[in-house]
């Protein structure tokens, strides 16, 4: 049986057999609804409002609905057996406190019963996915952005920044941004969601982003009530928002920029070799429009080296951004369970919890 690898979003769990050249098997939302236990028509009124996010800004806050979502992935989704369960290996965010690695092993050994588990930071395994194990890698996520220096498959954690920001923040502007242009539409979190993922892009530049007016092209949308909205220059903002902060009210320096100056912070022996092995991952970053926008204002950066994307090796599955942690993951699984480097049932047994500090990192 293959080890199984879960990346565990604030928004979508990706999950499956580590099989590296393929998508994960199994993408579903993070985010859940509780039900009464008697699962009864009469009750299930007042339930109906009551849902649970697992995972906010990157880090497991609600354990027993982590746990609840992870026997549906491994027994329902990966087809595990109860009694024979297999090796998992997990992805872990930037900057996971200690307490929240050892719960999570804790969870793993004691209540699922695995036989053998292993963890690694998301901004590596996204490195590994296009091949290197040396670089920057700058994650947009749902709640955060993770900024990390690597080398030699290693996290510079002095330099690495995690912003509290993310593509939640974005949805929020962009309903707010709506509500200014159609103050009586009933326009709830779900729509904008679905809204800014299909129409939510960059501008080309800032010069560009500031002569876009009532000129621009206008997007016509259904809501499911039936009423039609239509959305301009609101689209546009959303992406802008990542490279002037100032949009969402935070005194903060663009996108490129601080990866540029975290990179600033690192021996400059080291400065080419990061930038140039740039890596730019996570939901948000599929924006139409993100990745040249990304590449133009690097070109226009201040700094004598300037950042450059690494392209995703032909082999990879498409849409690799979305992805790329857990496919890292899935490369790595073939290497540390064959050649025995995770934590073993016996391993933890023996040193509990903690021994994820020692093996794991």
């Amino acid at each position: 049986m293959e080890a199984a690898v879960v990346d565990p979003g604030s928004k979508l769990m990706k999950a499956g057999p580590a099989i590296p050249d393929q998508a994960p098997s199994m993408v579903i939302p993070t985010h859940m609804k509780r039900m009464p236990e008697d699962e009864s028509v009469n009750n299930n009124s007042q339930f109906e409002d009551v849902s649970v996010d697992p995972v906010v800004r990157g880090f497991i806050k609600d354990w027993d609905a982590m746990e609840d979502l992870l026997h549906h992935v491994l027994y329902t989704g990966l087809g595990w057996e109860i009694g024979n369960e297999g090796q998992i290996l997990f992805t872990d965010p930037l900057s996971t406190p200690k307490a929240i690695r050892e719960q999570l092993v804790q969870l793993m050994f004691e209540t699922f019963n695995i036989s053998g588990f292993y963890a690694s930071e998301q901004a590596v395994l996204s490195l590994y996915a296009v091949g290197r194990i040396s670089g920057c890698t700058v994650d947009i996520g749902h709640g955060k952005i993770d900024i990390a220096p690597i080398m030699e498959g290693a996290v510079h954690h002095i330099a690495s920044r995690r912003l509290e920001i993310g593509g939640i923040d974005l949805t929020r502007l962009l309903a707010q941004e709506l509500g200014k242009s159609h103050p009586t539409a009933n326009i709830y979190t779900a729509d904008v969601e679905k809204i800014k993922e299909l129409y939510a892009c960059c501008a080309e530049d800032e010069l560009a982003y500031s002569k876009i007016g009532g000129s621009c092209q206008l997007e016509t949308h259904t809501l499911p009530d039936g009423q039609v909205i239509t959305i301009g220059k609101e689209r546009y903002t959303v992406g802008e928002a990542l490279f002037q902060p100032q949009i969402l009210g935070l005194d903060s320096h663009g996108i490129v920029e601080q990866l540029v100056r975290t990179i600033s912070t690192v021996s400059s022996d080291n400065h080419r070799q990061l930038l140039e092995n740039t890596v730019i991952c996570g939901g948000t970053s599929s924006m139409t429009g993100f990745e040249e926008r990304f590449q133009k204002e690097a070109g226009l950066c201040s700094s004598a080296v300037r950042p450059a994307l690494v392209k995703a090796p032909e082999y990879m599955p498409e849409n690799l951004s979305l992805y790329s942690a857990w496919i890292g993951g899935a490369i790595l699984a073939k290497v540390v369970f064959p050649q025995n480097q995770h934590i073993t049932k016996a391993d933890y047994d023996e040193n509990g919890p903690s021994i994820v500090h020692r093996k794991c990192f």
